[in-house]
This record gives structure tokens, sequence and C-alpha cells, in this order.
């Protein structure tokens, strides 16, 4: 018996085929599919939108007492999860919220944000936790531009990305945090998989890839 036999019936054995791969790579690109390279909305984010927004996402001065910063809920350092896997999230007091925080990971591709999907898009998103007194805590929109105002560093960057006399806005702070949240897309070995890796997956990862997508998951 041919050596190239023995492995075909070795696979078969284990319920792959020559063409098992390619079957269930097509039915897994049908039904599922892979993220596209870009979000909606990234056409015109710039480097430096994209880099204050990543600031501004990180810097806890975003918060009434320095405490909070938006990572520490959507926790994404060193590709982290996006979420800070709690079951609540405490806020700026201490203060646990009703609902625990959803990832910001390929947040930008749903087509409403929050759990109960109150708010449109990143940018009205990115407006909600700041101003929320459990959250947050900042009092007002006014108050948020006056604290960054004092930052020297912000003020180059604002007047750099945005122009005008009195750059540092609520909706431009928004408008930051949104663009650097729409670079956050996941690739993994899922998308290797679909794009043709046939190692990308082990052969118990595809047999619960074909069970998830045969049982109708």
């Amino acid at each position: 018996m041919k050596l190239k036999s023995v492995a075909a019936i070795l696979l078969a054995s284990l319920g792959v085929t020559a063409h098992a791969d390619d079957a269930l790579r097509q039915q897994a690109s049908a039904m599922i599919g892979t993220l596209p390279e870009k979000m909606p909305g990234s056409e015109k984010d710039t480097p430096a939108l994209v880099e204050l927004g990543k600031q501004l996402y990180m810097d806890t001065r975003l918060s009434v007492n320095d405490s909070q910063s938006c990572n520490s809920c959507h926790n994404v350092t060193d590709n982290g999860p996006g979420v800070d896997n709690l079951p609540t999230s405490p806020g700026a007091f201490d203060k646990n919220g009703e609902r625990n925080s959803p990832t910001v990971w390929n947040a930008g591709f749903q087509f409403a944000q929050f759990w109960d999907g109150r708010a449109e898009d990143l940018v009205e998103q990115a407006k909600g936790p700041i101003l929320n007194p459990v959250e947050m805590a900042m009092p007002a929109e006014p108050e948020v531009e006056k604290k960054l105002s004092k930052v020297p560093e912000y003020q180059e960057q604002f007047k750099a990305v945005f122009g005008g006399d009195n750059p540092i806005t609520y909706q431009h702070i928004a408008e930051a945090i949104a663009a650097f949240e729409r670079t956050l897309i996941t690739e993994d070995r899922f998308d290797d998989y679909l794009a043709g890796d046939d190692k990308a997956l082990n052969e118990q990862e595809k047999r619960g890839l074909k069970a998830f997508m045969n049982t109708g998951c």
C-alpha cells in the first residue's frame, strides 16, 4: 500500500478527508465570514487623531477624581480582552454599576452601542461613561473641557488635529476616542484558517466549528 493511501485512511478514520478543510472553510466563510480590515467611519481617521484618541482612552483625568479611564473597564493594554472580567464594574467612587462592561473589540462593527443599544455609534457611546455618576462621574461637559484645557499637551494636540481657536470640545473628545476604538479589530487563528491555512485550527477545533454551524449555534 502506498504511503499516500495509508495517510488517507488514517485521516478518514479521524473524520478528515482531503477535501474536508475546503468544504468546512467554504461553509464557515458563507455562514460566519471574516471581519473587514477597516471599520465603517475610519476612512477619514488620521494617525494623529487615532493617537489622540488612544491617549484620551487611557487617561484617568477624564474621571472626576483621576481614578478611572476608559481602559479601566475596557482593558485593551497588551491586547487585553477589552473588558475587566467582572460581573459589574466599579466606578470612580468604587460603586458598581448594574451591568458588566461589554468588550470594545470590534464594537464599531455593531449597529448600536451599549447592551441596550441606546447609543447609535462609537462617538455617542464615548460620551456616556464620562458623565455617568456611577462610572467616571464628571459633572458636565464644560467641566471635562475645562479640565483637559489645562493640559499643555492636549492644547497642542487638539489644535493640530481639529484646528480652530477652542478645539477641546466634548464632541471632539468623543470623536477622538471613537477613532482609536475603530482600530480595535481582532485577528486570530480562525481568520487564518478561512484564509487557507489548514493548520491554523487543530482537528478538535475543526470538529467543534462544524458542530457549531450544523447545530445552528
